[in-house]
């Protein structure tokens, strides 16, 4: 079954809502963002899920030292880059990473390969931002790409409209939705179960 991450949790009773529906991860955005946590606030909900719920911390630009730190504080499971970290550069990280590559034009797919140590978390390049955009970008762009061997990440404009798509056209590993599963820009409990139910549905799992 294709894995799902609810991203931008900012309380536990959010995450709790995105494991009790069945997410296999959860995000906390770290970089300036209007979803940002505070590196306490993400320790102490790590501390209360469970082991198998993948927590993983969104940031832009951090050095080595901070990436580390934060990965021990907040009880992380993989830290997401989504500055201009080189290939190089995530070479020295003693940590497990997900480097976030944005896609504008298909040509940036090569991009991928770049990073074939880890997962890489595809996304949209529209906006002003980082990803968080809730844009989705041309998905043909990727058509095949599983059978590479690169395990990729879908992220940018997800939601129970699209998702079904989404999944059968990129297959990926895992999915992340952030603005898809909110209203008036919190986590809508709702949406987060409506969402799930529609992924279980698809890969046939009742």
């Amino acid at each position: 079954m294709t894995k799902v991450k609810i991203c931008g949790v900012r309380t536990l009773e959010e995450a709790q809502w995105a494991v009790e529906a069945g997410a296999d991860a959860v995000g906390f955005v770290f970089a300036e963002s209007k979803r940002r946590i505070s590196v306490p606030e993400a320790a102490v909900i790590s501390s209360e899920l469970q082991d198998h719920v993948m927590k993983i911390g969104v940031f832009v630009n951090e050095s080595k030292q901070t990436l580390e730190s934060i990965f021990e504080e907040a009880g992380l499971d993989y830290v997401q880059l989504h500055g201009d970290e080189t290939p190089e550069f995530c070479l020295t990280l003693s940590i497990p990473y997900i480097k976030a590559v944005s896609i504008k034009e298909e040509s940036d797919v090569k991009r991928v390969g770049l990073y074939p140590e880890g997962p890489v978390l595809v996304d949209s390049g529209k906006g002003p931002h980082r990803g968080g955009n809730g844009t989705t970008f041309q998905w043909d762009y990727l058509k095949g790409i599983e059978r590479s061997g690169h395990r990729i990440i879908l992220a940018g404009g997800l939601n129970v409209s699209n998702i079904g798509e989404a999944i059968r056209e990129v297959r990926p590993e895992m999915v992340d939705l952030s603005s898809g599963v909110e209203t008036d820009g919190r986590k809508d409990r709702e949406k987060i179960f409506e969402l799930m139910k529609t992924v279980k549905q698809l890969e046939g799992i009742q």
